[in-house]
Parts: structure tokens; C-alpha cells; sequence
């Protein structure tokens, strides 16, 4: 009965019964896994990328209620997490963390040398991210960087390098984490005041709706970029169009910022990504 405990204190750590983070991480992967390949990537490439994904997502988690194991207590949305409640020890999460990186690695190490020299940096980055939200009103810009870096890692273990398209797919994807953690933090923001928690909602403040359109702005900016660069079909545009209607979707759910209604916004988002893919994917038919 223990065991079986643990295993489910386990399983909701890292987050494996709300998908959504996963989604999140993976569409925009398999955007560069498509464009990189101009079609359909290969088969191992598709396998690695999507368990690659599952696992760093996982860890990322993992980590995330690591460093906020004292404070997540605190907060409404968080207080019955597995740390903050004892379910998992401080010792254990540590344990699982880097048992879901070793195996993020050994998948990594199924690809190319150029792929392996970045797999460091998306380790970096989904450790340093949880602690920045202690330093700067900008985590979310990290957050994003972790999100966003099986995109160029996509690009090298497809072409073996990182081509200029890449890295504005990349850029894409950083302002569009900005703008959907910053939906995610305005459901904590109240909380995160309390406690001395920095996020892009408590610098944005009043200002946080129009710097989330901006960011879409940016984000949508980029990607039509890459469909010129690309020289993409129409049917990638007509994806970039549902992703703007959804955009619009989200402002009238954050119109009153309401705790609901931002996480909704935020849940919203996976949708966005996934029209973007289905876009590129029926482009390159």
C-alpha cells in the first residue's frame, strides 16, 4: 500500500495526470520536426522526440515543486501537491529528477553528435527555470527557453544543424510560453505577492492583457517569417489563423481576470500550437 502511494505521489510530481504541459512541449517540436524534414520526419526521430518530450516535461515538473516545496504550501492552487504535503520527500524528488534527465539522455544519445552537445543546455535550463522566479520578474523567458529547446535540437538531429528558420521558430516559441505563463501566473498572482514569488503578471500589472496580445503579436509575426522562408502552402497560414482566433478566444477569458478564466486561457493554448501543426503538416502533403 505504501509503495502503491508513493507511485501515485510520483506520478502526480511530475505531472503525468495533467497532460497539458506535455502537449504544450510537444506541438511546437514537432513543428520543427516537420519544417526541418519538409514532411514527414522519420519514424525514430518522431519516437525520440515525443518520449524525450514526455520525460523532460516530467522532470521539469519535478524540479518546479522542488524548489517551490515551501512556499507551494502557501498558495490555493498548489497546497496539495505531493511535496508540500509529505507524500514525497525533498531526497526523493531529487531522485526522480534525475532519473527522468539520465533517461532524457540516453535517448538523446540515439541521435547526432550536434544534437548531444545541446542536450546540457535543456538540462540547464529546466533546472534553473524554477529558481528564477526568486531573482527576476522574468521567469517565464526561461520557462520558455526550456519549452522551446527541442526546437533547435529538432533542427540538429534532422539536418545537423540549426538553420535561421529554426531559430525564429524558436523565438516564436519563447514569446508565446511569455504570454501563456503569464496567463498561468495571473491565477497566482494574488498568492505570489503574499510570499515574494516575481512573475511576467505581477511587472506586467495592469498592462498584462496588452502585453499578452503583443506577445501573440510577435509570436504569430515570426511564424508567418518562416511560412515566406519556407515558401509554405496556404493551409499553413489557415493554421496561423485558427491559432489567432484562439488568441482572441483567450482575451475575452482574461477580460476580467478572474482565476478561472486565466487558467482556461492558459489550457487554451495547446489548441493554438496544435492548428499551427496541422497546418504544417497538411502544407508539406
Amino acid at each position: 500500500m505504501i509503495a502503491a502511494d508513493k507511485l501515485h505521489a510520483a506520478w502526480q510530481l511530475m505531472r503525468a495526470d495533467k497532460p497539458i504541459g506535455t502537449y504544450l512541449l510537444l506541438w511546437p517540436t514537432l513543428w520543427a520536426l516537420w519544417i526541418a524534414a519538409k514532411g514527414i520526419p522519420s519514424w525514430d526521430l518522431l519516437l525520440i522526440f515525443t518520449l524525450g518530450v514526455w520525460v523532460t516535461r516530467s522532470a521539469g515538473c519535478v524540479i518546479n515543486d522542488f524548489a517551490d516545496r515551501k512556499v507551494d504550501g502557501h498558495v490555493k492552487r498548489t497546497a496539495d501537491r505531493p511535496l508540500p504535503t509529505g507524500r514525497i520527500t525533498s531526497r526523493e524528488a531529487l531522485a526522480l529528477f534525475g532519473g527522468l534527465m539520465l533517461v532524457a539522455f540516453v535517448l538523446v544519445l540515439f541521435t547526432n553528435f550536434q544534437t548531444i552537445l545541446l542536450a546540457p543546455i535543456a538540462l540547464l535550463l529546466a533546472f534553473s527555470y524554477p529558481f528564477m522566479k526568486r531573482y527576476t520578474h522574468f521567469p517565464q523567458v526561461v520557462l520558455g527557453m526550456a519549452f522551446g529547446w527541442g526546437i533547435p535540437m529538432a533542427f540538429t538531429a534532422t539536418l545537423g544543424e540549426i538553420t535561421l528558420v529554426g531559430w525564429l521558430i524558436y523565438l516564436s516559441k519563447i514569446a508565446w510560453t511569455v504570454a501563456y505563463d503569464t496567463q498561468y501566473a495571473m491565477v497566482d498572482r494574488d498568492d505570489d505577492l503574499k510570499i515574494g514569488i516575481r512573475s511576467t503578471a505581477i511587472f506586467f500589472g495592469q498592462y498584462d492583457k496588452l502585453a499578452i496580445a503583443l506577445l501573440h503579436g510577435v509570436a504569430i509575426a515570426l511564424l508567418v517569417l518562416v511560412g515566406r522562408l519556407e515558401n509554405l502552402a496556404v493551409s499553413y497560414y489557415l493554421g496561423l489563423s485558427g491559432a489567432v482566433g484562439f488568441f482572441i478566444y483567450q482575451q475575452w477569458l482574461i477580460k476580467d481576470r478572474e482565476r478561472a478564466g486565466c487558467f482556461r486561457a492558459f489550457l487554451n493554448n495547446h489548441l493554438a500550437e496544435l492548428c499551427v501543426l496541422v497546418g504544417i503538416a497538411v502544407a508539406y502533403l
